[in-house]
């Protein structure tokens, strides 16, 4: 599931991003449980985990978060597991409302307790007044709320997220080349069936906004809610697999052992195969290594 801020918001929240993506964050989870709570719904209270990502194909300020979801909950005497309906999980129409009114009513909480900033275009928003007035249009359009089942299964999902997670906003692959003070990348367009397209920016061009998705110090990207909390999971996500028939895989315990029995403890994402750790950087060495050698476009 996939819950997208409106891009009127987008100014505001490049010069608020701890509060913004905070309430983001917030906002999109409490509403999660609270429709799944509801018993005209699924009538249990889920478990999930969500990824804060700012960044659309072209490097543009898009604040959005990535919520996976299991399609079902436990009910409030834990004594059985709720499935959702085959392919249906939680109305979006009722998912859009609830989390644009959360999402406003903190947003109006933050500027009554002055924990917004605003500075150039949006100075006049100080004023309640004209805030308000900024606000209103908000409430006039459906907020977008993506949802829908993996197609690879959830095993496929995981391995996937496992990758993506912790990459910034551009990844490697998708640079082409560096000729000429220019950043040539590519970039999808899903308004065009996804079409592979490239774009070329001068360096500073694509630094500034490359540079606008460096996240508040010590902002949490990927939380943890209902079930999946961290002071509750330890306890319930055991009774999870008890109600689902599922058998958990026990933890194993790190043991000093020879390279022949050794289990990998990495598999490479391209063929499955074992991956070998080679040598093993400090901190200071990861900041002074050389970049990777460019590769200029051919003509």
């Amino acid at each position: 599931m996939v819950f997208t801020l409106p891009g009127q918001l987008a100014p505001l929240a490049l010069q608020n991003t701890k509060v913004i993506y905070g309430l983001l964050l917030r906002a999109s989870a409490e509403t999660l449980l609270e429709v799944a709570r509801d018993p005209r719904h699924l009538g249990a209270e889920i478990g999930f985990f969500s990824v804060l990502h700012t960044w659309n194909q072209k490097l543009q300020l898009h604040p959005h978060v990535h919520c996976v979801v299991p399609a079902g909950g436990l009910p409030t005497d834990h004594t059985h597991w709720v499935p959702s309906r085959d392919r249906f999980f939680l109305p979006i129409h009722v998912l859009g409302r609830v989390f644009r009114g959360k999402f406003v009513a903190g947003l109006q909480h933050a500027f009554q307790e002055g924990q917004l900033n605003f500075q150039g275009d949006l100075t006049l928003l100080a004023q309640p007044k004209i805030f308000a007035s900024w606000l209103r249009p908000l409430f006039r359009k459906d907020w977008v709320i993506y949802s829908k089942p993996p197609f690879g299964g959830p095993e496929y999902v995981l391995q996937y997220l496992g990758r993506y997670t912790h990459r910034v906003a551009i990844s490697n692959h998708r640079l082409v080349s560096l000729a000429e003070g220019k950043v040539t990348f590519r970039w999808r367009d899903s308004a065009h069936s996804n079409e592979q397209k490239l774009m070329t920016l001068s360096l500073d061009e694509f630094l500034r906004p490359f540079l606008l998705h460096i996240l508040p110090k010590g902002f949490v990207r990927i939380r943890n809610f209902g079930f999946l909390a961290n002071r509750r999971r330890a306890t319930l996500l055991p009774l999870c697999f008890h109600l689902l028939g599922a058998v958990q895989q026990p933890q194993i315990e790190p043991e000093a052992s020879t390279a022949n029995d050794s289990i990998p403890l990495w598999l490479c994402p391209k063929c499955g195969g074992p991956m070998v750790v080679l040598e093993r950087l400090t901190a200071t060495q990861i900041q002074l290594r050389s970049p990777p050698v460019l590769v200029t476009a051919a003509a």
